[in-house]
């Protein structure tokens, strides 16, 4: 027994093995992302968007968060918000983040990073003048890799293995109950089955050459004879010549095969796992181009649930880890940072002005705030009084405006 053997053995040291590469507990597999899945193929983020279904369900989402507003508030005493188009912050998350990335670009890529990678997206906060926010630069995946240990409460982070301090990142967390594997590594099992389904689809249809049956031959058939057969046979029958006549030698049969049982359900395998990608990321199927089923409810209540659901948890997600790293703890107490969501959920035009017309009647907008939220239209003077057009008191001289009984009965008296 060696020197180092007898010291650990005095102080109770015990020295455990590290897994091989043949152990069945997958602890490297977990460690470089590449877990196999029950179906033999490997899930990874950029693995999983060569399926329809999740790049889809990806693009709904971060695309939706990419094209939203986002806007710098300052609170009112009232309880109310107006923008603060003044504060410094406004254009570099409205407009661009940095000198080469328009805002909407940013955005959406940074909410899909969240949706595809193991801890979310991170983006660069680059300070100067004391700490001041000065642009935003997103940390692609691919080339500049950000490692998160949460070993301890406060995590810690490196970037291409260089500590940075966790608040000149700004940090968008995946929806992923394990953060270690992400979105995608918890529901790989899924996503590997619809790669699965594909790939068989492709090689089912791409190989157009084997019709669904067997071509013998007669006789005591040699290798090179079947060579030439089948030679003969793709060179008739493959790619764009399938479907057509097909000509027999003398000496051979053809003989067609019927679908089993799983091919027969096939399309219906296919339209599941379509279904359990929809519940991994929280989309309705008509989000992913389902609609071979019919929806007990309306577009319109099917599109707020993908609105309350998918989007606005990642929205706020969103909003909060910019004011915790971008705005001081004075500034949070006048500033807020915010998605303006009134665009995505439009309603028709009927249907959205008779709602505008309802709350500028109730007098919760005026006329110029209702003319902006819904239609984008510029203000007009006299538009930001808070009075109902549909009253005889709101008409010039009526009560409403004066303060006062109107002028025909100040004239009685």
């Amino acid at each position: 027994m060696s020197i180092a053997s007898r010291l650990k053995s005095f102080l109770g040291i015990e020295t455990k093995a590290a897994p091989s590469l043949a152990d069945g507990s997958g602890y490297y597999f977990d460690l470089f992302g590449a877990t196999p899945t029950l179906a033999g193929v490997t899930v990874t983020p950029h693995s999983a968007m060569t399926c329809a279904p999740v790049a889809c369900a990806v693009r709904s989402i971060s695309e939706a968060a990419g094209s939203l507003p986002l806007h710098v508030y300052k609170k009112l005493p009232d309880g109310g918000k107006e923008k603060a188009t003044y504060h410094p912050l406004y254009k570099l998350l409205h407009d661009a983040p940095n000198s080469f990335a328009p805002a909407v670009l940013f955005r959406t890529q940074l909410v899909a990073d969240a949706l595809l990678q193991p801890h979310g997206g991170f983006a660069l906060i680059n300070r100067v003048d004391g700490g001041k926010p000065a642009e935003l630069i997103r940390l692609d995946p691919q080339t500049q890799s950000v490692a998160v240990d949460t070993s301890d409460v406060e995590p810690t982070y490196k970037l291409n293995g260089r500590q940075i301090d966790g608040a000149d990142l700004i940090h968008i967390p995946t929806p992923a109950y394990d953060a270690r594997k992400g979105l995608v590594g918890e529901g790989r099992n899924a996503i590997a089955l619809a790669l699965v389904l594909e790939r068989h689809a492709s090689r089912l249809f791409g190989n157009a050459a084997r019709p669904s049956g067997v071509l013998s031959l007669k006789g005591n058939a040699t290798p090179e004879t079947v060579a030439t057969a089948k030679a003969s046979w793709q060179a008739s029958q493959g790619g764009d010549k399938s479907g057509g006549t097909a000509v027999l030698p003398l000496d051979a049969a053809w003989q067609p095969l019927t679908f089993n049982s799983v091919d027969s359900q096939f399309l219906e395998m296919r339209t599941y796992a379509v279904a359990e990608i929809a519940r991994l990321f929280r989309v309705p199927l008509h989000m992913l181009m389902q609609v071979d089923r019919a929806q007990p409810r309306s577009i319109e209540s099917i599109g707020q649930e993908f609105l309350s659901q998918a989007l606005l948890p990642r929205l706020k997600s969103f909003e909060q880890e910019l004011e915790l790293k971008l705005l001081t703890p004075e500034e949070r107490d006048q500033y807020a940072i915010e998605f303006n969501i009134d665009g995505f959920a439009r309603a028709d035009l009927l249907a959205r002005a008779q709602a505008l017309s309802v709350t500028v009647s109730a007098r919760i907008l005026n006329p110029n705030e209702a003319r902006q939220i819904g239609f984008g239209l510029p203000a007009y003077e006299g538009g930001d009084v808070f009075e109902n057009f549909n009253t005889s008191s709101a008409h010039a001289g009526g009560a409403l405006n004066t303060g006062g009984a109107n002028d025909s009965e100040k004239e009685a008296a």
